[in-house]
């Protein structure tokens, strides 16, 4: 059995179960192994906390891994992270004691967790979520960059 990370209730437990799934799938089993060796080795792929969860099980209880599997993303759904809305990237705001470098770091991200979000709208809320010292530094920037534009 090739090692699959342990489940620790930090990760998305849909993930977990799927690399288990192609790990195990992508080993030489034949057909009707699969399903056997889902079932069996899974609680091998869990941290002491959720290994727990899995002896506690009732025997027998699960026949099919996709009842397993369902069982045990239904027990961790709190790990799975709630999605952003794309207007959620409006909420981003430069800190007062914040430079504007920490700011560029902290919106990128902060902008990478949301999901896809238009160039323009990270603009606009960049612009918007500076405060107003940097906000004449940036001015000033997007003037020299207008003035200079770059050559690559």
């Amino acid at each position: 059995m090739p090692d699959v990370p342990k489940y620790n209730d930090t990760t998305n437990p849909n993930e977990h179960t799927t690399a288990y799934t192609c790990v195990v799938k992508g080993n030489d089993l034949k057909d009707d192994e699969i399903e056997s060796v889902l079932l069996k080795k899974f609680g091998e792929t869990l941290s002491k906390g959720d290994m727990m969860w899995y002896y506690n099980l009732p025997p027998n209880s699960m026949d099919l891994f996709a009842m397993l599997a369902d069982s045990f993303v239904k027990a961790h759904a709190g790990a799975i992270k709630v999605a952003t809305m794309k207007s959620d990237v409006f909420k981003i705001k430069q800190r007062e004691n914040e430079m504007l470098r920490e700011f560029v770091f902290r919106f990128q991200m902060e902008r990478m967790e949301l999901q896809l979000v238009f160039g323009d709208w990270a603009v606009q809320d960049f612009t918007q979520g500076l405060n107003e010292r940097s906000l004449i530094a940036s001015k000033s920037l997007k003037q020299n960059l207008i003035k200079y534009p770059t050559v690559t």
